[in-house]
């Protein structure tokens, strides 16, 4: 994240945290702060990292892309 009134540096975090809060945060109830910090690192290790299409990968998620890659340089 970059400085204050910097839109380029903070639209990754930016990004980031509103589809942490849409698609995970805002649609449940946590008991205590612990259980939160677990379903917040299973959100992002599960889904944000390995599930979710991202359009710089050509929509697909990053573990497709790098099993296309993969299979290209066993080919080559």
């Amino acid at each position: 994240m970059n400085k204050k009134g910097c839109c380029w540096g903070n639209a990754v975090a930016e990004s980031f945290f509103g589809s942490l809060k849409q698609e995970r945060v805002h649609w449940r109830n946590y008991e205590t702060r612990y259980e939160a910090q677990q379903d917040v690192m299973n959100y992002i290790t599960m889904r944000y990292k390995s599930k979710r299409l991202y359009s710089y990968l050509g929509y697909q998620s990053p573990n497709d892309f790098e099993l296309k890659n993969n299979e290209l340089e066993k080919v080559s």
